[in-house]
This record gives structure tokens, sequence and C-alpha cells, in this order.
């Protein structure tokens, strides 16, 4: 993870975020009645509509027969310019602290075969502002395509679990034990936190991908991860439009699970607001997820 050059590091800050100085008293409170993130849990379900979305991809797929951009590739970017737009959406709670992350790190799983022993590889991708959906796209072909020369984990996060794995059992009792005293302090190794999807603004699973709905899965209290997001199956449904009239449109179902002390609900709802903007003008994700897209909050 690498800080903001943007940004003097202050007194309190993490390797991986700054301290939230001005953060509301409840919010400061509640890091402290409710120290786990496990606690904090609130869930949230959605439909959106990704009419507009598809026909943009049709469009862009046309006369390719592989490395296609899909849904997926939408999502992360949309999420990635979230990031940007709505800073809130990316801090977490550590320590008692809440800390804004300097990067806009989306982490997902991808099988490294469509089996059911095939393993799960782990991927972390760091959002620049300059990246556009079509920088996002490619990034993440070439990382699965890279993944999937193998049947087994080939290095990073994913050896380093193999390896611990072989352990004995008092031995990963000390050891994980002392790895949460340090993330307490915000103290792990970086060559532990680097690719882990524990460790980063939000975590990810398309599970359309193998025909199935979306679910609310849980945070976990290591590490520094707020949002987990799953997407479901692409279906028809029928949707009321905007002028009144129903219509029955491609939609695609989300489940996402928060910590609700990062932000307060009205700011998650304009987040989602954003998302769903992004689905209904696709052609904005063509541009630097820095910029602003001018979306109108009210």
């Amino acid at each position: 993870m690498k800080k903001n050059t943007a940004y003097k590091r202050r007194r309190g800050d993490r390797r991986d975020g700054r301290l939230v100085k001005d953060n509301p008293g409840l919010n400061t409170i509640m890091a402290f009645l409710w120290p786990n993130r496990t606690d904090c849990e609130v869930y949230l379900h959605d439909t959106v509509d990704c009419t507009e979305l598809l026909k943009y991809l049709e469009k862009r797929n046309e006369g390719k027969t592989e490395e296609k951009m899909t849904l997926f590739h939408c999502t992360v970017t949309a999420l990635a310019r979230m990031f940007y737009e709505r800073p809130k959406m990316n801090r977490f709670v550590q320590g008692g602290r809440t800390y804004e992350r300097y990067d806009k790190l989306l982490s997902f799983v991808a099988k490294r075969r469509f089996t059911d022993h095939a393993e799960e590889t782990l991927m972390v991708l760091n959002a620049k502002p300059e990246m556009t959906v079509d920088d996002i796209s490619r990034k993440i072909i070439g990382d699965v395509r890279e993944s999937r020369k193998s049947e087994k984990a080939t290095g990073g996060v994913d050896e380093l679990l193999d390896t611990l794995a072989k352990f004995p059992r008092l031995f990963l009792l000390i050891f994980i034990r002392c790895i949460r005293w340090l993330d307490f302090w915000g103290r792990v190794p970086k060559s532990l936190t680097d690719g882990d999807p524990n460790f980063t603004s939000v975590t990810l699973s398309n599970l359309g991908s193998i025909k199935c709905p979306s679910v609310y899965h849980h945070l976990s209290n290591y590490g520094t991860t707020s949002i987990l997001l799953t997407i479901g199956v692409i279906h028809k449904e029928e949707m009321l439009m905007e002028d009144g009239h129903k219509e029955i449109r491609d939609c695609v179902d989300i489940g996402a699970t928060l910590d609700e002390r990062i932000a307060d609900g009205f700011y998650f709802a304009k987040s989602l607001k954003l998302v769903k903007h992004l689905f209904a003008n696709p052609e904005l994700l063509e541009l630097p997820i820095g910029t602003d897209c001018g979306f109108d909050y009210k």
C-alpha cells in the first residue's frame, strides 16, 4: 500500500490510512462500545437496473471473441469512482480509532478452474485516479489469466497461507494472536497486508458468474475492510420507471455488508445512488475515476 504523496503524514496516522480527527462524537464512542466490526454490520440489498449497461457492453464487445469487458469490470470501476467521490466509504475502524485509507483497494476472489476442487486465488486492484473502465478491465483480465496458468498458488498471500497451514496448531495459535495484537495497533508487516483482501476498501464476490444469487457475507474483525459486496445473477424484472409506467428491464441484485461506524445511512444511500447513476449512464465509466462525474446528489 502506498501513501498518498499529496498528504503529509501526521501523528496518529497509520501506514495505510490517516487518522480522522474530526469524527463525530457518536462515531468515536461507537468504536469503543462496539470494538468488533462484526458487531456493527448493516446489510443493504438492492436491485439495480443494468439495461443500459448491458447495451453498452454489447456495443463495446462487438467483434471480440475473448477479453471481453463484463458487468463485473464495470461494477469494480463504479465502486472505485465511489471511493474517490465519497471518501467516507473508504474509511475503517481499528484499535478504537477511525482512519481514511490512502489507496482505493478493491479485492476479489477468482476460481482457478470452475470445478468443486479447484483452488481460489485472491486478487487486489489498486485503483489509481487516472484509470478508466478500459484500464481496469484489462488489469482484471490480465490478473485472472495469469492466476489460471497454474492450478496451485504461485506466490503472494495465497502461497503464504498454504505455508502457514502446514505448521502445528500451537504455533498457529501463538502466531495468530501476535498478528491480531499487531493489527490492533496498525503494525502488521507490509509483507502480510499486501495482497490480503482483509486490508482493502472493499471485497467483492461475483456470484452471478457461477449462477448464484447475491448474499450477505459477514465482515471480519481482522484487518481493515469495511465493505463486502456480492453480485447476483442478471435477470428480467418489472420496474417502475421515472415517468410512472412499468417496464421489463435487465436487473442484477447486489448484497452489501457494511461497518456502520464509518458513516451514517444517509451517506450510504447517496453512495449507492452514484453507483446506480453510473449503471444508467455507462459512458461515464470511460472518464478517469479520480475526476468528478457531475452527479447531482440532491
